[in-house]
């Protein structure tokens, strides 16, 4: 298996509790202290990697790139992720997250400059096709469209955004250095937002736990590895590995909190990895150069 696949899957088992961790942590915390300061307490992490390794400080343009990816998967993410599963399940936010790979694709085409080729579309639509379905037959699509799902489709757009960015300028900078730069160019704006929501009369130990979670692999750890992935593997295709996203938090759902998981979700399973080993088969051509992968 290429690297690439390698690092974009661990970091997908990674965000793919992220959900059902958000909503557990929104039950005892400010869902604004949620999103900033998880950030926060990543970018401490982020310091510390930047200082013992010694890394050069990125150029103005890489700053500029750096504060869209920061925009996007620091603050932006975060922030309308928690503010809707105050209000609505981890499972119901799994149903519209599940377009976040196409979202990443096209902001692939965008930002980072690539062409993914008529069979990688049709295989990514068949396998985010597919995730819907099966969510849409465990009830995942009850309900009107609120003010929650809102704020879920805004975190698929800013989040596709950060994912594309990120990835392309890893191939400058490195895995991550890219996610540390961009939690450390957030900092002015995520620790006064934490200071001034905090608020731990309602926090339990379960609810700490999940905040903890967040914020060392939701926030930090997984984007190393997602953003390494990229930039050995291309955005658009390592992208596509989210297609098992929904699927795996359901699994969690399932571990964590006791929901029952059929063979529809195995079947589902199956047809995702075969319409994910699709897309890595898939030649993704690049329209612009760019320097080799850097590792760090």
């Amino acid at each position: 298996m290429p690297p690439g696949v390698t690092l974009g899957a661990l970091a997908v088992l990674g965000f793919s509790y992220s959900l059902p961790a958000t909503r557990l942590a929104v039950q005892g915390l400010d869902p604004w202290f949620v999103a900033f300061g998880r950030a926060a307490g990543a970018a401490l992490l982020a310091i510390g990697y930047l200082a013992l390794s010694r890394a050069p400080l990125p150029s103005r343009a890489q700053v500029r790139r750096l504060a869209v990816v920061a925009a996007g998967i620091v603050v932006g993410f975060p922030l309308f992720t928690s503010l809707a599963l105050t209000t609505q399940t981890s499972a119901h936010g799994a149903v519209v997250i599940a377009v976040l790979p196409m979202s990443t694709a096209i902001w692939a085409v965008l930002r980072a400059h690539e062409r993914p080729p008529v069979a990688f579309w049709l295989s990514s639509g068949a396998g985010l096709l597919a995730v819907l379905a099966f969510l849409a037959a465990g009830g995942g699509f009850s309900g009107s469209f609120g003010t929650a799902d809102a704020y879920l489709l805004i975190a698929v757009v800013v989040c596709g955004l950060g994912y594309a960015e990120g990835g392309a300028l890893s191939r400058e900078l490195g895995g991550a250095r890219t996610i540390c730069w961009a939690l450390v160019v957030a900092l002015p704006v995520t620790i006064p937002v934490a200071v001034w929501t905090a608020d731990f009369s309602r926090a339990t130990g379960t609810v700490w736990f999940n905040f903890g979670y967040v914020t060392t692999v939701s926030m930090f750890l997984g984007f190393v590895a997602w953003y390494a992935a990229m930039a050995a593997g291309g955005v658009a295709k390592i992208g596509q590995l989210q297609l098992a996203q929904p699927v795996l938090s359901l699994g969690w759902a399932a571990l964590v909190l006791g929901e029952p998981v059929g063979w529809p979700a195995l079947v589902t399973a199956a047809v995702v990895l075969v319409c994910v080993v699709l897309t890595q088969r898939s030649r993704v051509v690049s329209t612009k150069s760019v320097p080799e992968p850097a590792v760090r």
